[in-house]
C-alpha cells in the first residue's frame, strides 16, 4: 500500500472511530487524497473496491453536510464531485443546529430535574457549554475565512518582530507569503 493510500485509510479509520459511517469515512478520505480536482463516483468505487451503491450513499451523506459538492463536467456523462474550499466551514455552520438542539435539550432537562438538583447542575453545565459554543462558533468561522493579518503572517513565516529600519519585503518568502488556508485564498475570486 502506498504512503498516500495508507494515510487515507488511517484518516478513514479515525473518522469511523469518531462516529462517521465506515464507507462514508473511506469515501471522504478518497476525495481528500484525490490528485484530481474532481472525481466521479465510479472512480471512487474502483479505487476503494466497493459497490457503486455504497459510494452513492456516502456521497449523498457528504453532500448533505456540505463536504462534497457536484460540479459541472462539460463533455462528460458522469457526475463529478469535489471537496469544496468552504466545506469545513459549511460543516461547522450546520453544526450550529446540533449545538442549538443540545442547548435546548439541556434546558428542558433542567426544567424537568430542577435547577438545584444534582442532575440539574450537570445539565446546566451542559447548557452553558453549548451556549458558549453557540456564541463562539460563528466568530471562529469568520476568523478562519478572513485574510490573515500581518501578525499572523509573521507567525506563519516564523519571522522575528519587525525591527526599526527593516521592511516586510526583506523577510518575505521568495514565493510570497503562504495564506493560512494554503493557496486557496489566492485562487478565490473577489
Amino acid at each position: 500500500m502506498s504512503d498516500t493510500a495508507d494515510a487515507a485509510e488511517q484518516l478513514a479509520l479515525m473518522l469511523t472511530q469518531n462516529g462517521l459511517q465506515r464507507m462514508t469515512s473511506r469515501v471522504l478520505a478518497a476525495f481528500l487524497f484525490a490528485e484530481q480536482d474532481t472525481v466521479t463516483a465510479g472512480e471512487i468505487a474502483g479505487q476503494l473496491a466497493i459497490s457503486p451503491g455504497s459510494v452513492s450513499t456516502a456521497i449523498k451523506s457528504l453532500i448533505s453536510v456540505g463536504l462534497i459538492e457536484r460540479v459541472p463536467a462539460p463533455g462528460s456523462r458522469r457526475e463529478h464531485f469535489r471537496v469544496p474550499d468552504e466545506g469545513w466551514a459549511r460543516l461547522m455552520s450546520t453544526q450550529n443546529t446540533v449545538v442549538q438542539m443540545m442547548e435546548e435539550a439541556a434546558n428542558k432537562g433542567i426544567q424537568a430535574a430542577g435547577e438545584d438538583s444534582i442532575a440539574g447542575r450537570r445539565l446546566a453545565n451542559m447548557r452553558d457549554f453549548y451556549a458558549h459554543i453557540m456564541r463562539e462558533l460563528p466568530a471562529v468561522i469568520d476568523r478562519w475565512r478572513a485574510p490573515p493579518d500581518d501578525h499572523t503572517l509573521q507567525q506563519q513565516l516564523n519571522l522575528p518582530p519587525e525591527q526599526p529600519g527593516s521592511t516586510r519585503e526583506q523577510h518575505e518568502h521568495p514565493a510570497g507569503p503562504p495564506s493560512r488556508h494554503g493557496d486557496r485564498l489566492a485562487q478565490r475570486p473577489d
